[in-house]
């Protein structure tokens, strides 16, 4: 598993935003080198990007968090 480069990152955050249609949303750069990023909207996390490399092929995975307490009422 590599790291992410900053060029990945931006690369991620355009791609969300376009697919979600949101400019809100945003990845800051990584305080540590790893395999996973934060996806944030405003100032809130939200989730994580997980990097994945295998037999030269790379993917990402996108694990968005909700808490119980955030959702509408029903």
């Amino acid at each position: 598993m590599a790291d992410f480069t900053q060029s990945e990152i931006s690369r991620l955050q355009a791609g969300l935003q376009k697919l979600l249609k949101s400019p809100a949303i945003r990845i800051p750069p990584m305080a540590r080198k790893g395999v996973s990023v934060e996806v944030l909207v405003g100032d809130e996390t939200i989730g994580t990007v997980y990097k994945d490399e295998e037999d030269g092929e790379v993917s990402y995975a996108v694990n968005i968090t909700l808490l119980q307490e955030d959702l509408p009422e029903a």
